[in-house]
């Protein structure tokens, strides 16, 4: 089975990094971030105040930056890059929220017949807010499902085939759950056109990293007790789910603050319904 290229550790923790290659990140160097899965060539340096940052463009046109060091992947080996001696501070580049490069004045394309579908109104603003520009780039239309239950009859209903794929994103899709069933089964019978992927978390709020919602970390809530109004009583916010969540959602403001859990799964759905990318597997 091809490996999972938006998983987010495929380095073991005692690796050892003696031995590592050290290799100058010239321009058009294709490398791979080890610990996020992202793959692109070398389309500059970047210096913050934490040091330089390589600036890696995959093959959309999007551009984020890492962080130098022994963290990178060349045709499979780990190598330390570093900024080439001879080669100027890239100029600043204009990027969205998730990260991409900004394209000036650009128009939003025609929709795809392909569409990507969340679970709820929650899910849908979180997409927006951080993939939106790409997406209207892209022509992708994001819909609420209303709840995986009905995934099967709606995909019936919609027709998936080539030029129609449907990607889901689901939450809390883990072995042995009830989401898992259903997109085993949706796996079965549209196993070119659908790709479901889904979260490890019980809500998309778990996917907003604690750090930026200004919290510690997120309570334990109870089985039996709805959860975003247990999150809400047992963090003080009273019992407004609606506004805790438009607060939350302002503490969004690009993809730093999310968990990469999310971040690898959006990416993956993207480059599926843009027909960039392939149901290898059930992936969950």
């Amino acid at each position: 089975m091809p490996a999972d290229r938006y998983g987010r550790d495929i380095l073991s923790a005692d690796r050892p990094t003696s031995r590592v290659t050290v290799l100058a990140g010239e321009p058009g160097l294709v490398v791979e971030d080890a610990s996020s899965g992202w793959c692109g060539a070398v389309a500059g340096w970047q210096k913050g105040s934490d040091g330089w940052a390589v600036l890696l463009e995959d093959r959309h046109g999007r551009v984020r930056p890492f962080a130098a060091g022994p963290r990178f992947l060349v045709d499979g080996e780990l190598v330390d890059l570093v900024r080439p001696t001879s080669q100027p501070a890239a100029p600043a580049v204009s990027r969205t929220a998730s990260g991409s490069v900004a394209l000036p004045a650009s128009r939003a394309r025609v929709a795809r017949g392909s569409r990507i579908w969340v679970e709820g109104r929650h899910d849908a603003e979180l997409v927006e807010r951080v993939w939106g520009a790409d997406l209207r780039v892209e022509g992708v239309v994001v819909e609420g499902l209303g709840g995986v239950d009905e995934l099967p009859a709606l995909l019936a209903q919609f027709g998936p085939e080539p030029g129609r794929r449907v990607g889901v994103l689901v939450d809390h899709l883990v072995p042995g759950s009830k989401e898992s069933r259903i997109a085993a089964d949706v796996f079965s019978r549209w196993p070119d056109d659908v790709l479901v992927v889904g979260h490890p978390y019980v809500d998309i709020w778990q996917a907003i990293k604690p750090s930026a919602a200004g919290i510690a970390t997120w309570p334990s809530v109870p089985r039996g007790v709805p959860w975003k109004e247990g999150v809400c009583e047992r963090l003080g916010w009273g019992d407004d789910t609606a506004g805790a969540w438009r607060r939350l959602l302002g503490c969004v403001e690009d993809f730093t603050d999310l968990e990469p859990e999310l971040l690898g799964r959006l990416e993956e759905l993207i480059d599926f319904v843009t027909g960039e990318g392939g149901p290898d597997s059930l992936r969950h």
